[in-house]
């Protein structure tokens, strides 16, 4: 008996428009950073994250750190994503964060898949701002609200991915 063809998995946002991007938070190139891998699912991003012992602050608690490198770059890729949809383009526009504010809620716990789910809440044609949370084991652990700018030729972030 013949095993059923399985079909590959989905690519992400992050390995669809930036193969080579080496961003410690969502770099498909970087080894030895966090690897967030972000999904559009209608007008919202959606991602599930796996935290290991060596991203917590504590026993089983996540880092805030790591809270707010997730979150802001969920948050980098919704307003890109947002921004590619807005002005009719092939791909999207490469971004950077101007701002942004984290509200740790509760303690995160590492032991299942943190879940981010980002929306653009207004834009322009070239700024975006992101509404975001983090969810662990069904409780809302941080909140997050940040505004990015998409580079123009001489930023030293244009098309850097």
């Amino acid at each position: 008996m013949s095993t059923p063809p399985t079909s590959p998995a989905p690519r992400s946002v992050q390995e669809t428009y930036a193969p080579n991007n080496a961003c410690f938070g969502c770099g498909t190139a970087n080894s030895r950073g966090l690897r967030l891998r972000s999904f559009e699912q209608g007008d919202l991003l959606v991602a599930a994250w796996q935290p290991e012992p060596h991203h917590e602050a504590f026993p089983s608690v996540l880092s805030g750190g790591i809270v707010g490198t997730l979150l802001d770059c969920h948050g980098d890729w919704a307003a890109s994503m947002h921004l590619m949809r807005r002005r009719a383009h092939a791909s999207p526009p490469c971004v950077v964060t101007a701002e942004f504010t984290v509200k740790l809620l509760w303690p995160t716990p590492t032991k299942e898949p943190v879940h981010l789910v980002a929306r653009v809440v207004e834009s322009t044609d070239d700024r975006a701002t992101v509404e975001a949370t983090l969810t662990a084991e069904g409780k809302v652990c941080a909140s997050f609200r940040g505004s990015f700018v998409a580079v123009k030729p001489g930023h030293p972030a244009y098309h850097r991915w």
